[in-house]
C-alpha cells in the first residue's frame, strides 16, 4: 500500500492520462482543515481556487486529468466545499463530471475511489470510516479491464460539472 507521499509522486510520472472516481461524502484531509473552516464561515477562498496549480502542473504538460464524483444530494458541507473548488480545477484543464444518485441510479460502479493512470495502472484508494486516506493499493494488471469499464460507465453517465452546478446554485 502506498502512503500519501508515495502516491503523490505518481502525478509527476504518469505520461498521458489520470482518471479518478470519487465516492465519499466527506474526506478528512489535514491540509484542507483551515480552508474548510474558512469556507464554512463564508470567508473568501485563496487565489488557487480560481486556477488550480496542482491540476495545471499536469495539464500544462499536455496530460489529461479527469474525475467523476458519485454523490447523493443533499450535499454535505464537505461536498459543498469540494464542489465549490471544481471550477478552478476546470479552468486549469481538468474534466469534472457528477453522478447524483438522488436523481438517478447508475449500476455497475464500485463503492470505492480509484485512480487509473495511462489506462495501464489502477490504484484502489483506501480510507478510514471517517474519510482519512489510509493508502493506495496497486491492483494487478488482470483488473485493468474491470476498472476501465468502471471509468467508461462513470463517464457515460456523468453530467458535466457546470451543468450540474448551474441547476443548483
Amino acid at each position: 500500500m502506498l502512503s500519501g507521499e508515495e502516491f503523490g509522486r505518481l502525478f509527476e510520472t504518469f505520461e498521458c492520462s489520470a482518471f479518478r472516481l470519487e465516492t465519499l461524502a466527506a474526506y478528512d484531509i489535514e491540509d484542507e482543515r483551515e480552508e474548510f473552516e474558512a469556507f464554512l464561515a463564508g470567508k473568501p477562498m485563496p487565489p488557487e481556487w480560481h486556477d488550480n496549480p496542482w491540476v495545471r502542473s499536469m495539464t500544462d504538460r499536455g496530460k489529461s486529468v479527469a474525475r467523476v464524483h458519485v454523490l447523493r444530494s443533499p450535499l454535505t458541507d464537505y461536498l459543498r466545499y469540494e464542489l465549490s473548488a471544481y471550477p478552478g480545477n476546470i479552468t486549469a484543464g481538468e474534466s469534472v463530471g457528477i453522478i447524483d444518485l438522488s436523481e438517478r441510479e447508475v449500476s455497475g460502479l464500485p463503492d470505492h475511489d480509484f485512480w487509473l493512470f495511462d489506462d495501464a495502472d489502477v490504484y484502489r484508494m483506501h480510507y478510514t470510516a471517517g474519510g482519512r486516506f489510509a493508502g493506495a493499493e496497486l491492483l494487478s494488471a488482470d483488473r485493468l479491464a474491470e476498472y476501465r469499464q468502471y471509468r467508461d460507465i462513470a463517464s457515460a453517465h456523468a453530467v458535466p460539472f457546470a451543468e450540474y452546478w448551474s441547476m443548483r446554485y
